[in-house]
This record gives C-alpha cells, structure tokens and sequence, in this order.
C-alpha cells in the first residue's frame, strides 16, 4: 500500500517538452494544468497524500518526476536520467525525497550509468529494469548493487518497440500484469496472468494501481472494460496533453 505521492507542477515550458509524436501537436498548457489538478484529486481518491513541487521552467520534461526517482520500502535512489536535457531535474526531486527517507538510505545512480525510473517496475521485492535509450546497462549494475543487499533481485529487460518499460507494462498486484506487445511473450514475464492491451489502445498499457484501485487514462474502453472484468475497481484520469510530450499516468507521480 502506499501512503505518499510527489508530483510537479507542469512549467509553461512543457510545450517544448520532448516527444516522438509531434503529429499529436502541442500542448495546451492551461489544460494540462487543469488536467495535472484533477490527477491529484483522483490519487487523493486513493488514500495517499500528495507533495506537489512548484514548476520549474528550466526543464520541460520535470512534471514527469517518476523518472528522476525510484522510492522503494527499503530506500531511494536518485537516478541518473538518461535524456541529457533532464539531468538536472533530480536535485528538486531529491530535496522532496529527503523529507521521507534518512540520509543513509538515499542512494544515486553515477556516470556512466544512466537509469530512468519509467524503465523500472517493481513487483514485491523483484525490480524488472527495460534496458532502453535512456536506461543503460551500467545504470541496471548500479541499480542492482544498491538494491540486492536488501534481499531484492534486478532483472534487466531489453526492450525493442516503446520507450521506457512502463509505457507498455505495468504491474496491478496480485500477479497479473497489464501488458501489451513486445511485453505479452517476454520470456521475465512468462509466469504472471496478463491482462492484454488491444493493438488499438496501446497508450492505455499506462494505467497505475494505488491501494486497490487502477487509474486508467480516459478514452480507452476496451482496457478500462478489460481491468473491470478482471475484478478491480478504476478511476478514470485525462491525460491526453501529456501524451503529446510522450507522457503517461505512471510518469506523472512517484508513489511510495
């Protein structure tokens, strides 16, 4: 269960913010802020507390704080972005971070390493780490030497078709994985129930569990029918300027 959640405001900047699908346009800015509001409202829904960190117009990309953390019951690591124009956003983040965690339990991910946490997913004590163009393989070492002394085990995932790990599977507990393409005949995968996101709503493989319930991004029915038949209950959450930038609903929040 977690009880805390970070989020960052969006900066005015975020139009510029980076994204393989420019055919999506850019973002309206005010309604990515109204969108960002009702985010927050939905994890309230949820039974967490939320710290919203104020925009920082510097960088483009820093209202997608999950990637500059990964916060886990044993410690936190700040990571090393792998996207050279976000490297700086893990100092705010770790200022947040250090009111949860003592000093002795944060740990960072150094060059040459690069590590996103949008490539990490954690299920129980196990880490699946995608192997991708912002997530290195000296990153997965250093992420594995901080986090198996805890009784944790690192599983490096080579991905070929998305851009970070959870862009095309999450985990909702309970052994089941939402999973689409590249994600549904992964030999790592091979022993959770999946659930199938169809070819036609590949975005909503980005949905998130907090304590019992899945958020899923709006104007995906067959998903959101497909978690509700598997037996769980769902809060729906628009995200569609952040999917012009290349964002989700797992990117968003660092929940812990």
């Amino acid at each position: 269960m977690f009880q805390h959640v970070i989020v960052k405001t969006p900066c005015a900047a975020m139009i510029h913010g980076i994204t393989d699908h420019p055919e999506l346009g850019i973002p309206i800015y005010e309604k990515a802020l109204e969108q960002h509001r009702a985010y927050i409202e939905t994890l309230e829904k949820c039974g967490v507390d939320v710290t919203v960190l104020p925009p920082d117009e510097a960088y483009p990309d820093s209202c997608f704080v999950e990637d500059t953390a990964v916060l886990t019951r044993h410690c936190a690591i700040i990571t090393n972005p792998g996207a050279p124009t976000r490297k700086g956003e893990t100092a705010a983040v770790e200022k947040a971070v250090a009111k949860f965690y003592p000093a002795e339990k944060i740990f960072h991910i150094q060059a040459p390493g690069t590590i996103e946490g949008g490539d990490v997913m954690m299920c129980g004590d196990i880490f699946y780490v995608g192997l991708s163009d912002r997530t290195n393989e000296e990153g997965v070492r250093q992420f594995a030497a901080i986090l198996e002394p805890f009784g944790c085990k690192v599983v490096g995932v080579p991905l070929t078709e998305v851009l970070h790990l959870k862009t095309g599977v999450v985990y909702l507990e309970n052994g089941v994985l939402l999973a689409a393409g590249e994600f549904l005949t992964k030999p790592a995968f091979e022993s959770y129930t999946k659930i199938e996101v169809p070819t036609d709503e590949p975005y909503a493989a980005n949905c998130i569990w907090v304590n019992g319930k899945v958020i899923v991004p709006a104007g995906y029915p067959k998903v959101l029918a497909a978690i509700q038949e598997a037996g769980y209950e769902t809060l729906v959450c628009d995200t569609s300027e952040y999917k012009k930038i290349d964002g989700g609903l797992s990117c968003l929040s660092l929940r812990f």
